[in-house]
């Protein structure tokens, strides 16, 4: 037809080629407007192939029947493929069910016999964090959701201020020019300061059109990635060279006939201004430096770091439900069957990324941050902790489990957590006070490895989905195998562990038989203090030494407030004498 319509005559020639060059010109440019269409094909590619030969063969055999039977046969038989292929393949999630089993086939999955520790542990939940950068900027601006990445050596929430999606010009001619990074290990997030680094970037997750995040990676990947990446969670870290990036994750689907998402790399994209030349690469081949899984060992700041799509890290760890066997979840078995609870009115659902400490659990595993899941019994009633599983953050293709249950541990699970915790305080109004978040807490205490659920409460108001976060969160400690809670002080981490203690020891001795700890640390503490009281009668020396390094330190008040106690040690010391 179109070399018909080209033999025509000289405008008809014109025509087709400025019609060609337009339609090229769309599919470069629109390319991030189409491109969920081809991962659509993509992650279906096996059922769409399928439906599109049989409807082929149905349709040629219908036209070619001799009679109204045949035809109504095949009409039949059509109907009635297509129809059980929904029920059973979507109505049944069939096709999940397999695509998960294809996770689980392809996953390297390595069992661990000892825990790992906790360290750098978390104060604030994801919730609280993003309420308070809201309540730290302007009308304009909006906080994109914060992430924990690793900042040199310090664990910090990183997040965008953004121009709000409210108001549409912004988003299509201002850029970033600010972001929080705020520790995540203080009871006492500043949203001000140092914490409030000026950076601008051109690209960003509110902005519009080639701006957006979104686009301007799609619009980077090549033909073959078109079919087979998609742009995930967006990060702030540093680099290398200690400058500010945008890290988006990628999601890759793998495999034929159930495809599944995989890791894919990173797209990075660099700071700077918006001009014109940088709107021209936008629009023609997009923005960002493509780094594969395989090249991440390059980079060192993205080794180790949180990079993971939790999309991906969730469908590998729900996957552990077929550790018992392919036909083991489903209804008639479900004997090892587990998911991924999810509580009722906790806004972050699993996986709460931690920091874990692997140095001392034989195993070839980094220290760092992981994607911790806690998974339970598939029945609603049955709340136990059956696996923790470790899902490295920055995307190593391994997933480290620890199984609880075949140990016989009988540890209470995340679902659990909640009503323990409202059970120690029934004088707080829970209707308007939620406990969220309960992420592990694992240490050495008493001479033991144990597993407790640290959580957070935090308020909400009544009809309202925003959290209000507070800079002195009441924090609690549970224990997953002896169910009780323990209220901490959030503002000296320190103690945490003679704390537990202090309230549990008895039970534990009683229970374990083991020997008393911690005494020796407070029979120190004790003569510590004796041991002042008296330096502080019996020896001036130590009086006019410690008198005189206060001066040395210029600190007027201590002095003042030392003599008046050296003075009245003395007059009480001489009044028994004279006595």
């Amino acid at each position: 037809m179109i070399k018909n319509y080209w033999n025509k005559g000289k405008k008809q020639k014109v025509i087709t080629v400025i019609g060609t060059l337009i339609l090229l010109i769309v599919l470069v440019v629109f390319r991030d407007d189409y491109q969920p269409a081809l991962l659509f094909v993509r992650k279906y590619i096996f059922i769409v192939l399928l439906s599109i030969v049989v409807l082929f063969l149905g349709l040629r055999k219908f036209k070619n029947a001799n009679n109204t039977i045949g035809k109504l046969v095949m009409l039949a038989f059509l109907i009635v493929f297509f129809s059980t292929l929904y029920i059973v393949g979507w109505q049944l999630k069939m096709y999940e069910y397999m695509k998960s089993y294809t996770v689980y086939s392809n996953l390297n999955r390595i069992e661990i016999n000892q825990l790992p520790v906790t360290q750098n542990e978390r104060i604030q939940p994801m919730r609280n964090i993003y309420s308070m950068a809201n309540e730290s900027v302007d009308q304009t601006k909006d906080v994109s959701l914060p992430h924990i990445v690793r900042i040199g050596k310090n664990n910090k929430w990183t997040m965008a201020i953004q121009p709000t999606e409210k108001y549409k010009w912004q988003g299509i001619t201002d850029n970033i020019e600010e972001i929080f990074a705020v520790s995540s290990t203080t009871p006492f997030p500043r949203f001000s300061g140092e914490n409030r680094i000026p950076v601008t970037f051109s690209i960003g997750e509110s902005l519009k059109f080639s701006r957006n995040t979104y686009n301007a990676v799609v619009q980077r990947f090549n033909v073959f990635q078109l079919f087979s990446l998609e742009p995930s969670d967006t990060y702030y870290m540093k680099n290398d060279e200690g400058k500010w990036v945008e890290v988006v994750s990628l999601i890759k689907w793998k495999g034929f006939f159930f495809p599944y998402p995989t890791f894919g790399g990173v797209m990075v994209i660099d700071s700077g201004e918006h001009n014109f030349n940088d709107y021209i690469e936008r629009i023609l081949i997009g923005k960002g430096t493509f780094i594969s899984p395989n090249e991440i060992k390059n980079y060192p700041y993205l080794i180790g770091q949180n990079t993971l799509a939790e999309h991906v890290s969730r469908l590998q760890a729900e996957s552990l439900k077929f550790l018992g066997g392919f036909s083991d979840p489903l209804p008639w078995n479900m004997e090892t069957a587990v998911k991924i609870p999810d509580l009722e009115g906790d806004k972050n659902k699993q996986p709460f990324v931690t920091d874990f400490n692997f140095s001392d659990t034989k195993i070839n595993a980094y220290s760092g941050l992981y994607h911790w899941f806690g998974l339970e019994p598939v029945a609603n009633q049955r709340t136990s902790l059956m696996y923790s599983v470790f899902i490295p953050a920055d995307g190593s293709n391994v997933l480290y489990y620890y199984n609880h249950a075949s140990k016989k541990q009988g540890y209470a699970g995340v679902s659990a957590m909640p009503l323990k915790v409202i059970e120690s305080r029934k004088e707080i109004d829970w209707s308007v006070n939620k406990p969220v978040e309960f992420r592990p807490y694992i240490k050495d205490i008493a001479g033991r490895r144990r597993m407790f659920f640290l959580g957070t409460i935090s308020s909400v108001r009544q009809g309202s989905n925003t959290y209000d976060g507070s800079a002195t969160p009441d924090l609690a400690l549970i224990d997953s195998e002896y169910r009780d809670v323990v209220w901490i002080d959030v503002k000296h981490p320190s103690e945490w562990d003679e704390t537990v203690y202090n309230q549990l020891n008895e039970a534990w001795r009683s229970s374990e038989g083991i020997g008393e700890f911690f005494v020796d640390q407070r029979q120190k503490t004790n003569k510590m203090k004796v041991d002042i009281t008296k330096d502080s009668i019996e020896s001036p020396t130590t009086n006019e030494a410690l008198i005189k390094l206060l001066e040395t330190r210029k600190n007027t008040l201590e002095i003042k407030k030392l003599q008046r106690q050296i003075d009245s040690l003395k007059a009480i010391s001489n009044a028994s004498k004279t006595e």
